[in-house]
């Protein structure tokens, strides 16, 4: 099973493995590709005035911009996974999974950076702050990740069944041309998102624990807090829904 998942806002800082390089990433053939975007990045940190990082960043701390100006030839790196910091990641808790469920989220999930597009989670990357959905000048890195990566990235997925716990934002980088699985989450009946982001750590951490396969072993899970409320299906998406107790 293929599992898509959302990248982080936040980010930890720092690293231990060395720095970028296309062996470090998955679908090294289009290193080139994600060159031509994080070159157009740098030149933005090096060349941009504080409107333009501002714009880049989506912050106003002009203190925090130095932190962003080490050069991603020099920059260490970590794990995708262990590098985005936000809510799902903090219920998912990498760090206290088995060797064994790590190895399983390191292979399977498939992150979709702002700035990197499509890496293995288990894929080493350096710390960066690009806000969801903003350009780097006058480029659109979700358009050009979605137009030179889907390719790959349906041959990666091959038979295998994808489940999709990215939010909607997402899709402007790939869309399967396959069926996926899909998770909503209902609280008195009305859908959440900030619950929705915590119960994807949590399931992704669920589906880690028992090496999960297939879709069909994921619906059996019994998952503390929810309840399996309904399955909506048609031919390019199965929703499965939730609803928090």
């Amino acid at each position: 099973m293929v599992i898509l998942f959302a990248p982080s806002e936040g980010k930890k800082e720092g690293g231990t493995h060395p720095a970028l390089s296309p062996d470090k990433l998955i679908f090294s053939e289009l290193y080139s590709k994600r060159l031509d975007v994080i070159k157009q990045y740098e030149d933005v940190i090096r060349n941009g005035n504080n409107e333009a990082l501002f714009e880049l960043f989506g912050i106003k701390d002009t203190k925090e911009y130095e932190r962003y100006r080490v050069p991603f030839s020099s920059a260490p790196t970590m794990k995708a996974i262990e590098r985005y910091d936000g809510v799902a990641y903090d219920y998912l808790d990498y760090q206290s999974l088995s060797s064994e469920s790590k190895e399983y989220l390191d292979v399977n999930v498939i992150l979709f950076s702002n700035l990197f597009g499509p890496i293995r989670s288990g894929d080493f990357i350096p710390d960066y702050k690009l806000k969801q959905g903003a350009a780097i000048g006058a480029f659109a890195p979700d358009k050009y990740y979605k137009e030179h990566f889907s390719v790959a990235l349906n041959d990666l997925v091959g038979d295998q069944e994808i489940l999709d716990l990215r939010a909607g934002f997402y899709d402007k980088f790939y869309i399967p041309t396959k069926q996926t699985t899909t998770l909503k989450f209902l609280k008195e009946g009305k859908v959440v998102s900030h619950w929705a982001k915590a119960y994807r750590g949590i399931i992704l951490r669920k589906v880690a624990e028992h090496q999960i396969r297939t879709i069909e072993e994921l619906l059996a899970l019994n998952i503390e807090g929810l309840f399996l409320n309904e399955i909506v299906e048609t031919k390019k998406k199965k929703e499965v829904i939730y609803t928090i107790v």
